[in-house]
C-alpha cells in the first residue's frame, strides 16, 4: 500500500508516492532488533539513499544502526513499531526531503565536504538554499554524500583536467592562439575564478570570515557528536572540573549548561555536579551552588533522578557524616526546588544498586523514610483541606442590601428537613 510523500496533503490523487513502512522485529533480548524490509523502495521514492532515513530513525531514537547494501538489510537495534517509524519518517521528509518554497520532494542534495555545507535545490521551482546542519544526520551525510552527487563532482574535475590539458597543449604552440582558447573558457565560467571576484571590502571580508567560523563551530559540534556517551561525559567532567580549579566555578552556570547540551549529556548534568561540587558540607553547597543545579532540575523529572543517584554517591564517599543526615539534606533539595514530590516518592518506593551497593541503598532508604512519611502526610492533609474549602465554598452566599455600602459574605448552614414540617394536622 502507497501513501503520500507528504502525508499532510490528503489528495488521493497527490503524483508524489512512496511505499508504506514494513518493519520486522528480530531477535531476543539484548539482540533485538528492527529490520526495515522495503527501505530501498521507500528511499528510492524520496530520492535519498536508503542510509540516510535510516541514520536519522536511529538518531532520533538514541539507537545503533546497521547498513548491509548488498542484501539490502537496514536495520535499527531495538523493538520499533512500523507506525511509530512511519511518523518518524515524516519528520526525515520534512528536514531533508520537502522544498521549503513549494513543499514538493523534488528535491537534490549537494554536499561541499570543504566547507562543511548541504545545499538543497528544488526541480519544481528552482529553489536553491542550505540546510541546517545542526541535525546530528548532516555529519553523517557530509560523510558519506549522495553518489550521483560525487558523480558530478568527478565529471567537473574530469572536465577541468581536460582544459588544462589543453591549455598546456596550446601554449607550446603559438602565443596568439593561447588567448584565442582561453577566451571560451572564461566565458564558460566552469573554473573556480568566480571566487576570485568577490567583494574586498571590510564589511566582505568580515562576513566571509563569520561564515568560516560557523562552519568551524559546526564542525567541532559534529565531531563531538559522534563519539560515545562515555567520552561525551568526561569532557563534561572535565569541562567543570577546570572552572571549579579555575575559581570561575561561582559563575559559569550558563556556560556548564551550554556544554552540557553542546555535547547531548543536559540529563545527566546533575550527577557530574553532584561529583565535584558536593562534599560532607552538602547543605551549606545546594545553597551555594542552586542556580547550577537548577538550570538542569527546573521541570526536567529525567535529571532530577539523576542529582538523587549524585546524592547516593555523596552519601557513599562521606558516609559516617551524611548518612545520619539524609532526610535533611532531602529537606534541601525539596525546599531548593531542585526535586520535586513525586520525584522522591518514586525513588523511595525502589531501592537501586545503580550507584551504590544494595546494601547501602537500604541503609539511604531507610534514612529518608521519616522525611517521605511527611512528605505523603502533607500530601494527604492538602487534599482534604481542599476538600474542606470546596464544602465551605458550596455554604457561602453573598447577600446584597441596597442600603450596605459594600458586599457582606454569610454563612448558611444547610437546613434540615423535618418529616413533620411536612403534615399539615388541621388538613387531617
Amino acid at each position: 500500500m502507497s501513501v503520500n510523500v507528504n502525508r499532510n496533503v490528503s489528495d488521493q490523487f497527490y503524483r508524489y508516492k512512496m511505499p508504506r513502512l514494513i518493519a520486522k522485529v528480530e531477535g531476543k533480548g539484548n539482540g533485538i532488533k528492527t529490520v526495515i524490509v522495503n527501505m530501498v523502495d521507500v528511499a528510492k521514492a524520496l530520492n535519498r539513499p536508503p542510509t540516510y532515513p535510516t541514520k536519522f530513525f536511529g538518531c532520533e531514537l538514541g539507537a545503533q544502526t546497521q547498513f548491509d547494501s548488498k542484501n539490502d538489510r537496514y536495520i535499527v537495534n531495538g523493538s520499533h513499531e512500523a507506525n511509530k517509524l512511519q511518523d518518524m519518517l515524516d519528520g526525515f521528509i520534512r528536514k531533508f526531503v520537502l522544498c521549503p518554497e513549494c513543499d514538493n520532494p523534488e528535491t537534490d542534495l549537494h554536499v561541499n565536504p570543504k566547507k562543511q555545507t548541504i545545499g538543497n535545490s528544488c526541480k519544481a521551482c528552482g529553489y536553491r538554499g542550505m540546510l541546517d546542519t545542526r541535525h546530528k544526520l548532516c555529519t553523517f551525510i557530509l560523510k558519506n554524500p549522495p553518489e550521483s552527487d560525487s558523480g558530478s563532482v568527478k565529471k567537473e574535475k574530469e572536465k577541468k583536467n581536460r582544459k588544462k590539458d589543453k591549455e598546456n597543449g596550446s601554449g607550446s604552440g603559438d602565443a596568439g592562439n593561447h588567448n584565442e582558447i582561453d577566451a571560451p573558457d572564461a566565458v564558460h565560467g566552469d573554473d573556480d575564478d568566480e571566487d576570485w571576484a568577490e567583494e574586498t571590502t571590510e564589511e566582505a571580508q568580515r562576513r566571509r570570515m563569520e561564515e568560516i567560523s560557523d562552519h568551524a563551530k559546526n564542525l567541532t559540534l559534529s565531531e563531538d557528536l559522534e563519539k560515545t556517551l562515555e567520552e561525551r561525559v568526561n569532557m563534561f567532567y572535565n569541562f567543570v572540573k577546570q572552572k571549579k580549579e579555575s575559581g570561575a566555578i561561582d559563575s559559569a552556570d550558563k556556560e556548564i549548561l551550554a556544554e552540557a547540551e553542546r555535547l547531548d549529556v543536559r540529563a545527566m548534568g546533575p550527577l557530574i555536579l553532584s561529583e565535584l561540587l558536593f562534599n560532607e558540607n552538602i547543605r551549606d553547597q545546594i545553597k551555594k551552588y542552586k542556580r547550577h543545579f537548577l538550570r538542569f532540575c527546573h521541570n526536567d523529572k529525567k535529571a532530577q533522578k539523576y542529582l538523587l543517584g549524585g546524592f547516593e554517591c555523596v552519601v557513599k564517599l562521606h558516609q559516617t557524616q551524611l548518612l545520619p543526615r539524609v532526610p535533611i539534606i532531602l529537606k534541601d533539595l525539596y525546599d531548593a526546588d531542585l526535586l520535586e514530590e513525586d520525584v522522591i516518592l518514586t525513588w523511595a518506593e525502589k531501592v537501586s544498586k545503580k550507584y551504590v551497593s544494595k546494601e547501602l541503598a537500604k541503609e539511604i532508604h531507610a534514612k529518608a523514610a521519616p522525611f517521605v512519611k511527611w512528605l505523603k502526610e502533607a500530601e494527604e492533609e492538602s487534599e482534604g483541606s481542599e476538600e474542606e474549602e470546596k464544602e465551605e465554598d458550596e455554604n457561602v452566599e453573598v447577600v446584597y442590601s441596597s442600603s450596605a455600602r459594600e458586599l457582606k459574605v454569610e454563612t448558611v448552614q444547610p437546613e434540615k428537613k423535618e418529616e413533620d414540617d411536612d403534615l399539615d394536622i388541621d388538613a387531617i
